[in-house]
């Protein structure tokens, strides 16, 4: 690649993609909001959405707190606690783990998709593009585990944690730091900042609505009606 392509992929587009994800889901909220949803298809059909469903946010949940971790966090914070092969063991791992775990959910929620004829019928292009957009950028995780076994030393993940401290403290050269690895490194971060320019348009923009509030909201208190007041209003 050369080094205008890296210059605009690794340096330029992820402020585009976050610009887009920013704005566009602010814009849609204001000017849309009650196309903020999920789409879900449940009702529709429950076969394999309970277990598809679970397992895949189960997944993707674990995979995205671990790339915020693991790619945020200086090595010169960690590094008196885990040595960097340590960390990278750590992380292909538990990437691998949840990985296949979000795979199986993905591929049960695509099958569905895709051969399920009511659930088909009242979906669209877009829900499907997603999760086959989803389905790519899996596969090219987990074959980078595959990749990682080949330099257990650490060396590439402290490159992709430097590129992306880069980014997000707004600073240059950031480009420099993943000019030099594998493709599918690459080709795995620009479909990840492709889908987080895509995400305001899509179903994906429900990311922003995590119910966090329900794991303190009050229990529904319902009373039945008292026996005296059934009679009363029949007399």
């Amino acid at each position: 690649m050369s080094g205008s392509f890296n210059l605009f992929a690794f340096q330029i587009y992820p402020y585009i993609a976050l610009a887009v994800l920013f704005i566009g889901s602010w814009v849609r909220y204001d000017r849309a909001m009650y196309t903020w949803r999920t789409g879900s298809s449940q009702m529709l059909s429950s076969r394999g959405m309970r277990i598809g469903s679970n397992m895949f946010h189960l997944g993707i949940l674990a995979i995205l707190g671990g790339h915020l971790v693991g790619l945020l966090t200086p090595h010169s914070l960690y590094e008196h606690v885990i040595t960097a092969p340590q960390k990278q063991l750590l992380a292909m791992v538990a990437g691998g783990i949840f990985g296949v775990v979000c795979l199986v959910g993905l591929v049960i929620l695509l099958v569905r998709r895709l051969f399920n004829p009511r659930v088909r019928a009242t979906g669209t292009t877009g829900d499907t593009v997603v999760l086959v957009l989803l389905l790519a950028q899996l596969l090219l995780g987990l074959y980078s585990i595959v990749l990682s076994t080949q330099h257990m030393d650490g060396s590439v993940m402290i490159m992709l944690g430097e590129w992306a401290q880069h980014i997000v403290t707004f600073r240059g050269g950031a480009a420099e730091f993943i000019a030099g690895v594998h493709w599918v490194y690459k080709a795995h971060v620009l479909l990840g900042m492709t889908l987080i320019l895509i995400a305001p348009f899509t179903r994906l923009v429900h990311i922003w609505s995590i119910p966090v509030s329900y794991l303190w909201r009050p229990y529904q208190v319902v009373r039945r009606r008292q026996a005296t007041l059934r009679y009363g209003a029949r007399n």
